[in-house]
Order: structure tokens, then sequence, then C-alpha cells
């Protein structure tokens, strides 16, 4: 094995028109010389390993995957040991992890994010250094929550993200 176990994560696959079979996701990995290529859940979660940088996989990955699909698809890169930390940094680790979200972002929240979040009704944001975590009191799906600075970003419950971290040390 050679390079660095990393986790893809895809923004918007398979809501609406934007499907893309997770076959097909491993192909497009592995044309790109990804190694190891998986995926996990049908929702956008690509783990491989590859010794190119995180911007290098990035936009190889962005290119690829929206030649696919005629259609642009952001992709956030995080390595093992960043998954691993974010899932070690939640704040709302005493709640549900399927009721806590992250969302991932490219670079760093703004610092009034959560003063800028509309419709907050009992939700909690909290920031990490490239994440938005949110805890949902009565579900994601009852929340009218909306966050401007995570428009262009993609949210996993911590249970995906607890799954993916683990993955993704097995390929380390």
């Amino acid at each position: 094995m050679s390079g660095k176990s990393y986790v893809a994560l895809l923004r918007g696959i398979n809501l609406g028109k934007r499907n893309l079979k997770m076959d097909e996701l491993r192909k497009v990995a592995t044309g790109l010389g990804l190694e190891e290529a998986k995926t996990y859940i049908a929702s956008g979660n690509l783990l491989f390993r590859s010794r190119k940088s995180e911007e290098a996989l990035k936009t190889d990955l962005e290119d690829a995957i929206g030649k696919h699909m005629d259609a642009k698809v952001g992709v956030m890169v995080r390595s093992a040991g960043e998954l691993s930390a974010v899932l070690a940094a939640n704040p709302f680790k005493t709640e549900a992890a399927s009721y806590t979200v992250v969302i991932f972002l490219d670079d760093a929240p703004p610092a009034d994010c959560a003063k800028a979040a509309k419709n907050v009704d009992g939700e909690r944001i909290a920031l990490g250094k490239r994440e938005i975590y949110v805890h949902y009191p009565r579900g994601q799906g009852q929340s009218r929550l909306a966050i401007p600075a995570a428009a262009h970003g993609t949210a996993r419950n911590m249970n995906t993200v607890a799954r993916l971290a683990e993955l993704a040390e097995e390929l380390a």
C-alpha cells in the first residue's frame, strides 16, 4: 500500500436528478489512479488511498465526477486523521449522534456563522476548523434552520462520520 488514507464527501449526490451510483463513483476514482477505492452508503462517501495532496484530489475528483455526471459536484476531502479529529472535536457528544451533523466546508467557517443563521428554533451551532457542527433537538427533517455559510458544504450525521473515520483508519 502506498499513499495516505482519505475520505471524499460529495455534495448533493442522489438528490433529485443528481444520481450517481456508487459503483460508478468507484470507477471514476479508480480511473484517477486512487487506490483501494470503496464507498460507504449511497450518499457520496468515497474512501481511498493516494499520494496526491488534498487540493489536487479535490480538483481531480470534482473535474472527473463533473464530466461523468455532466454537472458540477462539490467534493470535500479529509485525511483519515482529520476525520478522526472532527469526530473527537464534536461539541455535542452527549446528544444522539443521529441528531447531530457535521457540515464539511473547504475553509474555516466565518466567525459570525451562528449569528447569521436563520430560523433557529432550539438548534445549537458550533464551529470547527473547517466544519460546522449542528445539534437538531427534533431532528434535521423537522428543522427550518438555514446557515448561509453552509451553502457550499456537505453534511453527514455523527453516526456516518464515526463509521467513515473507522473505515478510513482501517485503510491507513
